[in-house]
């Protein structure tokens, strides 16, 4: 069996984006746009930050792929394909991250 992969959910999200199933998260999250999409984002990665400080394993798994989910989700809905942001990070590789921190522009 291939091992699933970000690309594989990127495609799975796109395909049920827009496909009017009312039994589709995706789709519905879609309907309702960015602002629900990010709320959604968000609340995920504080419950993905919660179960880390508190050491459950398994709510750090669970929690993790509901926040890379709705992280997709978000990508989608603002039209920038995960390949945009794995081109950042390859870019990133050459250099420490505290090099490339204090790169970027203040503000």
């Amino acid at each position: 069996m291939a091992e699933f992969s970000f690309s594989d959910l990127e495609t799975i999200i796109r395909d049920r984006a827009h496909s009017g199933d009312p039994d589709s998260w995706t789709a519905k999250l879609f309907a309702h746009g960015i602002d629900k999409a990010a709320q959604k984002l968000g609340e995920e990665a504080v419950e993905t930050v919660i179960a880390a400080v508190k050491g459950d394993r398994q709510g750090l798994v669970s929690e993790s792929a509901d926040l890379i989910y709705h992280w997709l989700v978000v990508l989608g809905l603002s039209g920038v394909p995960l390949s945009d942001v794995l081109k950042e990070l390859e870019s990133r590789t050459g250099r420490s991250g505290i090099a490339e921190k204090a790169s970027r522009p203040k503000g």
